[in-house]
């Protein structure tokens, strides 16, 4: 059967894909792999090959995207082809196109769902989930958008949380941390005096969600600025406007300053 099944790999390491995901694995003709999308810190590619005994072809963003896949689509036209994609194969990506062009082909197409760094942040954070408004990725200098601090705006006015994604290059192996993220909207701040990113604003920094050892830590700017959170991948939260139960979940789970309790009430 021509087939394209889409696996998800979880957020950490090799450990992360689901049974159901490594049983994909273990019965497919070809396996693919993807790792620019996002970062896996402690993935390992021999190991991965071990526990499933199949051996896995790296796929680069420039055949992935320029070439639009098509040496995954050929391995589909002729037997069962398994693209694994970092956290859930098709969020905060593009690989939908992919998709797409496989079934105009006549390859059916199913996927298996993984953890995804949103889901996981949110639930790191103590915060509602139903309360987050449109998430936004923060690039790096070069690319520089004041659209973050536009979202962040737009989201806060209607009492929302806003996810901050922080741009990477694996390729490059260049990650935006979340203390050149926070330098970022200040500069923007200085222009548009939205009182959205000061030094006084509360937010959440979480680093290598998914991992044994998580840092998640709630605290206005400029305390986020010195701290010291690690390599990545890291992400920011901006929150809205919190419920008594979110604030407390910040002072307990991230360690957010306790008047923040005080002031929900």
């Amino acid at each position: 059967m021509n087939e394209l099944v889409f696996v998800g790999l979880g957020l950490h390491d090799e450990m992360g894909i689901s049974l159901r995901g490594l049983k994909e694995v273990k019965t497919a003709d070809d396996v693919f792999i993807e790792l620019h999308t996002s970062l896996l810190p402690d993935f390992s590619t021999t190991r991965f090959e071990k526990i499933s005994g199949k051996k896995l072809l790296t796929i680069s963003r420039k055949e992935l995207e320029e070439e639009n896949g098509e040496m995954i689509l050929k391995a589909a036209e002729k037997g069962k082809t398994v693209f694994l994609v970092p956290g859930d194969p098709f969020i905060a990506t593009t690989h939908v196109i992919l998709r797409v062009e496989a079934e105009k082909r006549r390859i059916q197409t199913r996927i298996v769902h993984g953890a995804s760094a949103i889901s996981a942040v949110i639930g790191l954070s103590g915060l509602h989930n139903y309360k987050f408004g449109k998430t936004v990725t923060i690039p790096f200098p070069e690319y520089f958008s004041e659209t973050p601090y536009n979202v962040i705006v737009q989201n806060k006015r209607r009492g929302l949380h806003t996810l901050c994604l922080l741009d990477i290059k694996t390729d490059e192996k260049r990650y935006l941390s979340i203390k050149e993220s926070l330098e970022i909207l200040l500069k923007v701040e200085q222009k548009k005096k939205k009182k959205i990113a000061t030094l006084d604003t509360l937010a959440v920094g979480i680093a290598r969600a998914g991992s044994n050892n998580p840092i998640v830590k709630a605290d206005f700017i400029k305390e986020l600025l010195i701290c010291d959170f690690g390599g990545p991948p890291q992400c920011l939260i901006f929150p809205g406007q919190l419920h008594f139960t979110e604030a407390k979940a910040l002072v307990v789970l991230a360690g957010a300053p306790k008047k923040l309790i005080e002031a929900t009430k």
